[in-house]
């Protein structure tokens, strides 16, 4: 999604940058392991294929991506590359033609050294405020298999409820709807967060936090979660 391309979110455990090419190569390494390829029902995709797939979803309006980079790496010391700050991704795909106000939400900790420590809670947090201010979204989609009971547990006390279980899919459906009360808890959860330029993130001024308004116009043009 071109809209999010020159975005960078900061968060106390985690910051959220746009999915580039720099990113590709720890992202490859990621989905050769089995387990991550079966947590996330994905394919083996080679290198060239995992770059046309980078250069895809920087292109379709349907889907918002954000790498998940660990924040207290990323801030440890300027001149830090970001693939060696990686975490996972986060994601958004706005896929429902019916209802363009749902978004169906999806976050991977690929790191293992980074999983158990909050940092996908708060990605999902984020990702949420980013999509019901900017994206505005009203309703919110997390499509988890019913063996991740860690993504399961993570989503429910984010307030997300079963609706659905399939048992040809094996994933049971959660959904939450951004009632007034829910969007005042989910900022309040997320009062801390700053949006940036991307790229320009550690040397420009804060802009302010994001807030309840709605999605500005700016002009500007999967894989199960896993627990973080």
């Amino acid at each position: 999604m071109r809209l999010n391309q020159n975005i960078l979110l900061l968060g106390k455990k985690v910051v959220l940058v746009p999915y580039t090419s720099e990113h590709v190569p720890r992202y490859h390494e990621w989905m050769k392991s089995e387990e991550l390829r079966r947590l996330t029902a994905s394919e083996p995709l080679t290198l060239e294929q995992e770059y046309a797939m980078q250069r895809s979803w920087r292109e379709d309006a349907d889907k918002c991506t954000f790498i998940v980079l660990d924040a207290e790496k990323w801030q440890a010391q300027s001149g830090t590359s970001e693939e060696s700050c990686m975490a996972g991704d986060v994601n958004l795909f706005l896929t429902d033609v019916g209802d363009p106000s749902l978004g169906e939400i999806e976050v991977m900790i690929a790191e293992p050294s980074c999983r158990g420590q909050g940092l996908g809670t708060e990605a999902v947090l984020m990702m949420m405020l980013y999509g019901v201010t900017r994206l505005g979204l009203t309703k919110f989609e997390a499509k988890i298999g019913q063996g991740n009971e860690p993504s399961i547990r993570m989503f429910r006390k984010l307030h997300f409820e079963q609706v659905a279980v399939s048992s040809v899919f094996q994933e049971v459906t959660l959904r939450l709807m951004m009632s007034e009360p829910e969007q005042q808890w989910l900022l309040e959860q997320t009062s801390y967060v700053q949006e940036k330029p991307y790229r320009e993130g550690a040397s420009e001024p804060c802009r302010q936090p994001l807030c309840g308004r709605p999605p500005r116009d700016d002009g500007h043009g999967s894989p199960e979660p896993c627990c973080g």
